[in-house]
């Protein structure tokens, strides 16, 4: 199992991104690789990636959700294996730090060779500055979801 942490500090308010990061369908439209996320209950997403020119599909189920502070996720009933947390951590009023964490087992002779060589890394630290781009851009959220999970 390898993992990959790293934290971006955004310039909206901890509620903004948070609010945010809750609408999974948006993530096409910052994260490179994600080409379509269902939404299918509160707590169960259905994935749709394309990296290096691998298909692949999976759900994955929010095993935590705390408003304005973090969203903790595992795949469910697929071949791929990850679970992930992100955190938000008011810096003060108008920023926040976002961290996201990712646990997953590379598949294969090619994700193996490309997570040593850092290509995970690398591309959880540009979503990150994508979605940065995203929120900042926008100013505010394009929709919430306030649960507990």
């Amino acid at each position: 199992m390898s993992q990959v942490e790293e934290s971006i500090e955004v310039d909206v308010p901890v509620h903004t991104a948070y609010n945010q990061w809750t609408q999974f369908e948006s993530f096409p439209e910052f994260m490179e690789g994600v080409e379509r996320i269902e939404q299918r209950t509160d707590t169960l997403t259905h994935w749709v990636t394309k990296i290096a020119g691998v298909k692949r599909e999976f759900d994955a189920e929010i095993t935590e959700q705390v408003p304005d502070a973090k969203v903790a996720w595992v795949t469910v009933g697929g071949q791929t294996e990850q679970s992930g947390l992100v955190t938000f951590r008011p810096i003060d009023a108008a920023h926040t730090q976002v961290t996201l964490r990712m646990d997953f087992d590379p598949e294969g002779m090619a994700e193996s060779i490309g997570d040593k060589f850092g290509f995970v890394d690398r591309q959880v630290k540009g979503d990150l500055k994508r979605f940065k781009h995203f929120i900042e851009e926008r100013g505010t959220e394009t929709g919430s979801w306030r649960g507990q999970v």
